[in-house]
């Protein structure tokens, strides 16, 4: 463990960088829901704008440029279209609980593919995880959510897979998320044009919110937030950055109650304590085969 102490600014910076995340949720959230924007249609305009900021950043080629492809549509487009469904009837406070068992489904990944070895600490952290999440999915705001919850448990699956390999790949963050952001939009354009309808209705019925929405979750969140949450990484630890980014799920809850009215009961938050307690005994564990930074916040 580092005994490195966070300095005031870096700590202000990425208690901003977290709430723009969970507010990220929380938008996303008014954008498939009372705007009615299809999800798939939001990731896939959501990467298209990435992609067109950071295509300088595609070269060089990357030695392993499939594996960035494959990485990047997972972290990104991949989990963030799976979430986007989910939230078009789960509320953005349980969404954010589910979305913690992430990290221990990281964990299980990197058990299964890479041979991690876990003692009985992480073991415990997995075990706090998964009941918290549980405990949440108990409560009758999560109740309310139907499948959507099924949908965001998924989008936690598939970010987690990816996660796992993005230690293995040699290349800088930025060109990750220019990658991320190319396999993402060759992916999510078909599949939207394929599968949804009333893309173009429901953009045009709200075209200012609609762009609004879609800058901040596009530029504000995926370049800059992310840019300056691995600025932080490399000037500290991250045993030191990655338990703090536990601040994403408390301050979604927050804004799920002031924003979208999301029902914020004792059950509720006791899974996300729980769940929470899990995550942090996870993170302060070593790891040697994947990336820690990525457990909380397992997309880009």
């Amino acid at each position: 463990m580092t005994s490195e102490r966070l300095p005031a600014r870096s700590f202000l910076l990425l208690v901003a960088v977290c709430f723009l995340w969970s507010l990220n949720v929380v938008i996303s959230k008014l954008v498939v829901g009372d705007l009615g924007v299809p999800p798939l249609f939001y990731a896939a305009a959501r990467s298209v704008i990435v992609v067109a900021v950071l295509a300088a950043y595609l070269r060089p080629l990357p030695r392993q440029w499939w594996q960035a492809m494959l990485c990047g549509l997972a972290i990104s487009g991949g989990s963030f279209s799976l979430l986007f469904i989910g939230l078009k009837s789960a509320s953005p406070s349980s969404a954010a609980i589910v979305s913690l068992s992430g990290a221990p489904l990281t964990v299980l990944f990197a058990i299964m593919l890479l041979g991690e070895e876990v003692r009985w600490r992480r073991g415990l952290g997995i075990a706090l995880t998964f009941a918290g999440v549980m405990v949440a999915i108990a409560s009758p705001s999560a109740w309310q959510s139907g499948p959507g919850l099924l949908f965001v448990g998924a989008s936690a699956v598939v970010g987690a897979l990816g996660s796992v390999f993005v230690k293995r790949i040699e290349i800088t963050s930025i060109s990750l998320q220019a990658w991320a952001g190319l396999s993402s939009s060759l992916m999510l354009v078909p599949l939207t044009l394929v599968m949804e309808q009333g893309q173009f209705a429901a953009v045009a019925a709200a075209p200012w919110e609609f762009a609004a929405c879609l800058l901040f979750s596009a530029i504000v969140v995926s370049v800059g937030a992310h840019t300056f949450y691995f600025k932080l990484l490399q000037r500290h630890d991250a045993n030191l950055i990655a338990p703090l980014t536990l601040m994403t799920p408390l301050f979604t809850i927050l804004l799920g109650a002031l924003v979208t009215g999301d029902e914020i009961g004792v059950t509720l938050l006791l899974g996300g304590a729980l769940a929470a307690a899990g995550v942090l005994v996870i993170l302060v564990r070593p790891s040697k085969t994947f990336a820690k930074f990525l457990l909380v916040r397992p997309r880009l």
